[in-house]
């Protein structure tokens, strides 16, 4: 029997898909934000313990970062198998039914698909409203950040996650009906 790691990741299409290459890319851009902002961060810590002088805004960015990175690296964890879930329910039903859990997969990658679609729907009228508001965050005069580019990222990364289980879809549909031997 195969893990569900190896059945997702079989199921997200052939390493070269162009899917998982854009979601590799938004991935490691992911990763060098968190570098970055860690830099911010204790840049910010040392300037203001032993400098007397802070730096402006750093907490307001971290704050909006994080939700920003987590959709940035969301598509990329769906693409090899390593999206977060609790698998005690599902090794106790494989190992009663292998087709059971295949209908389980199949359809939790259906339910994701549609929610992280649903997401971007949802989100997307903040995103418009943000663009053409010119809405900010930050003290006026001191400094200020558009919201639009953490909106943005936020719907263009429910966007690749709901395509990133889409493409599971064929390979979990084709496994489905197989029985295979319960471990």
């Amino acid at each position: 029997m195969h893990t569900h790691s190896e059945r997702s990741a079989d199921a997200a299409a052939s390493p070269t898909h162009p899917l998982q290459g854009i979601a590799r890319v938004l991935a490691a851009i992911g990763t060098v934000w968190i570098f970055l902002l860690m830099l911010m961060v204790v840049a910010d810590v040392v300037g203001r313990n032993f400098l007397d002088k802070p730096i402006t805004g750093v907490a307001e960015f971290a704050a909006r970062s994080v939700a920003s990175i987590v959709f940035l690296q969301l598509a990329a964890a769906i693409c090899s198998g390593r999206m977060t879930r609790s698998d005690f329910l599902l090794r106790f039903i494989a190992a009663r039914s292998i087709r059971a859990l295949r209908v389980l997969e199949l359809a939790s990658a259906l339910l994701g698909a549609l929610m992280f679609a649903a997401l971007a729907f949802i989100a997307w009228p903040e995103l418009s409203q943000a663009w053409q508001s010119d809405e900010f965050f930050g003290v006026q005069g001191v400094y200020t950040v558009p919201t639009w580019p953490f909106r943005a990222l936020i719907v263009g990364g429910s966007i690749m996650a709901s395509l990133a289980y889409l493409m599971q879809l064929p390979a979990l549909w084709r496994h489905a009906g197989e029985f295979g031997e319960p471990t």
